[in-house]
């Protein structure tokens, strides 16, 4: 008898490839019948989605450890057949993953008031067990008080990331044998098995407590910790903005962990807390903090007075102006090949334990294809939106005892989770355990992810210049001058040249009416800056040095290169991560840059017969500063 030929590596796993293929479309069609909508088989199908996502990550890792000098005989278009086969198996991921948070979305809009036959039940089996609850309550109590110490109840799922770690679900009760000051405990599970589990994903049980909240139904206060700081102060979250970002993050939690369940993004990885302000409204925009801020009477602003003796806006020096440098953040941890990333970017405010009080400036990150978990940064990237949370970090401007900290480079370690959860690791697998030799510790911080940051102080004329812009503001430094020169500008329009300081009439200034937009597309802001820098450069001496002639010569640049781009209907609207987008706005903004170059100006294009624009809005022309300003409250 012949012994039966050995099979290819490549075509076994294209087979196995086939099968998952079968299995998945299989499950998706289940999942459309009526009987998927029932709990029991809801659960069911959510369980075969995770061993199939299981059984299709075992595949691809053995597709990426295959090579051509693995089969017995050459194969035809083996790199080709070896990518088809990667596509395939990041489609299903991608079905398998919709098809669970199709499945956990449903299970959240289920959750609600028993329906009537499970009220009339529960009734039936309170009043048959009456008696028996009543005769053991005392007991119960008695022994509750003694276990509430001990027992915790897990508010995430939890896979366990290293050998003697505990893994566990959402909801399952544990009970802690000892509490190690790292942030790891040694817990024991109702089957008996015992292993370290993270702090950060267990709250204290309490029936009691779960009634009350249950009868309540108010809001839990939410900690904030500053990981990065000796003496961490812990404080209540109290500001009005909040509650709005707590449901809109609990709407998304279930999203993450689905992710987090199937491996698709590391377990540290939150939806960002600072893009869920930004959707709010503009009250964290640079837009809004660029504008003058009224007295709490109403009558007069506070951060925009008048310098006689100058003849400009009266300079208000702030306490502390520093120029921070993002140069790198290193070991971020990648998310599973069924992620498409978008944007890598980093968020900066001012935040005091308590709310955010400045406004979000957002940096975009570059990164080579040879180094995918280091970022770095370029002073012209700046964007709007964002999505997932990597890590964050605090850096304390001031010390203990109200001293600036020093003007150096920091080396910030990222923590997990959001600004208002306590010792979450990004990547779990990296965790700052600390145990082992003094070599394997340091060994250990250099597989942190971290944030690489320098703090350089201000000469004078620097922080001269800066005291012209208001006092709370984020903002990148190669736009500065620009921002200067609108503040001057808008000090002449409502402190010099306003008829009347009580009239609230709208002023009809384009300039001052679009400005604040160019904060929101940083690709005009770019072209603008490059122009305003070639006029510039082309100025006399004795011309840079007359005030008057800079911010007249300022508004014909503006009047000929930003305002023809931000009404041209010729230009998409700015859509943040999208390249191709972005991609077509940097082609139409170069060539009507180099149009204006070459015919001096933009007059032409903008009597060109091809020049289409949009229809006459007065908002355009109108400058409502009761409208723009900030208030600020009684």
């Amino acid at each position: 008898m012949l012994a039966r030929r050995q099979r290819d590596p490549l075509q076994a796993l294209r087979r196995r490839s086939q099968e998952l293929k079968q299995q998945v479309d299989s499950l998706l069609s289940e999942s459309q019948l009526k009987e998927a909508l029932e709990p029991n088989k809801r659960q069911d199908i959510y369980q075969r989605c995770i061993q199939l996502k299981h059984a299709i990550d075992e595949n691809r890792n053995a597709l990426q450890k295959l090579s051509k000098a693995d089969e017995p005989a050459p194969v035809a278009n083996y790199n080709q057949r070896k990518e088809e086969e990667h596509n395939l198996l990041d489609k299903l991921t991608h079905q398998l993953q919709g098809l669970a948070l199709t499945i956990s979305r449903r299970n959240i809009t289920e959750v609600g008031a028993p329906t009537e036959e499970e009220e009339s039940e529960s009734e039936e089996s309170e009043d048959s067990g009456e008696e028996e609850e009543d005769a053991e309550e005392e007991e119960e109590n008695e022994s509750h008080k003694q276990s509430t110490s001990e027992e915790y109840v897990a508010v995430g799922n939890f896979t366990a990331q290293q050998v003697g770690d505990l893994t566990f679900k959402k909801g399952e009760i544990l009970f802690i044998i000892e509490k190690k000051p790292d942030g790891w405990w040694i817990a024991k599970d109702a089957k008996g098995n015992e292993g370290l589990v993270p702090r950060t994903y267990l709250e204290p049980y309490s029936k009691e407590e779960d009634q009350e909240s249950s009868e309540e139904g108010s809001e839990e206060d939410v900690e904030v910790v500053d990981e990065t700081a000796d003496g961490a102060e812990v404080k209540q979250r109290t500001d009005s903005h909040w509650s709005a970002i707590q449901k809109a993050i609990s709407e998304q939690i279930n999203t993450v962990d689905v992710l987090t369940t199937m491996g698709a993004i590391p377990a540290g990885f939150r939806p960002s807390t600072l893009s869920q302000l930004l959707e709010e409204g503009n009250q964290f925009r640079a837009s809004y903090f660029l504008q003058p801020e009224l007295m709490p009477s109403q009558l007069a602003f506070r951060d925009l007075m008048w310098d006689a003796t100058e003849g400009t806006i009266r300079s208000r020096p702030s306490r502390i102006s520093l120029i921070l440098t993002l140069w790198s953040c290193k070991m971020i941890p990648l998310p599973g090949m069924s992620i498409q990333v978008l944007s890598r970017h980093v968020r900066l405010c001012l935040f005091d334990g308590n709310k955010v009080l400045s406004n979000i400036h957002t940096v975009r990150a570059t990164w080579q294809s040879k180094k995918p978990k280091t970022w770095t940064f370029s002073p012209q990237s700046t964007g709007e939106r964002g999505e997932l949370s990597c890590g964050w970090v605090f850096l304390k401007l001031f010390d203990a005892s109200g001293v600036p900290i020093p003007a150096k480079t920091y080396e910030l370690f990222l923590n997990g989770g959001t600004p208002y959860e306590k010792g979450v690791d990004v990547d779990p697998s990296v965790s700052r355990r600390a145990h082992g030799s003094v070599f394997y510790q340091m060994m250990a911080m250099r597989r942190q992810p971290q944030l690489l940051v320098k703090l350089r102080s201000l000469n004078r004329r620097s922080r001269n210049v800066l005291s012209l812009l208001p006092e709370t503001l984020i903002g990148s430094m190669c736009s500065i001058h620009l921002l200067i020169f609108y503040r001057q500008i808008l000090g002449d329009v409502l402190l010099k040249d306003r008829m009347s300081l009580q009239s609230t009439d709208l002023i009809s200034h384009p300039m001052l009416a679009t400005f604040p937009m160019l904060l929101e597309q940083p690709d005009v802001m770019d072209a603008f800056r490059s122009s305003w820098a070639e006029k510039e450069s082309m100025l006399k001496r004795s011309e840079k040095r007359d005030k008057e002639f800079l911010k007249s010569t300022f508004l014909l640049v503006y009047h000929d290169c930003v305002l023809p781009l931000l009404h041209s209907t010729r230009l998409p609207p700015f859509r943040w991560a999208e390249e191709e987008t972005e991609a077509a706005r940097w082609k139409i903004i170069t060539d009507f840059l180099k149009q204006n170059q070459e015919n001096q100006g933009a007059l032409q294009a903008l009597l060109s017969p091809d020049g289409v624009h949009e229809p006459f809005d007065l908002s355009e022309q109108t400058y409502d500063f009761l409208g723009e300003m900030r208030k600020n409250a009684v």
